[in-house]
């Protein structure tokens, strides 16, 4: 019996992905149910208030502060 690993099952640095590809943001304006989504709440009247300040606050940066 081998005790080596198939090849699918060990961990490649082929699989990583590329830093690149993490960012969400692609040039287009960030609204308020982006960032609303992106912190993991739902979209009520509230949370859209709150994304709406903090847009106006910091700016499209609100999303990237919460996005890998």
């Amino acid at each position: 019996m081998s005790t080596s690993q198939p090849e699918e099952s060990r961990p490649s640095e082929d699989r990583t992905t590329p830093d690149g590809l993490l960012h969400a943001r692609t040039g287009t304006d960030v609204s308020p149910e982006d960032l609303v989504l992106a912190s993991g709440k739902d979209l009520t009247p509230q949370n859209l208030e709150w994304a709406k300040r903090k847009l106006a606050e910091e700016g499209p940066a609100a999303l990237d502060k919460l996005l890998p």
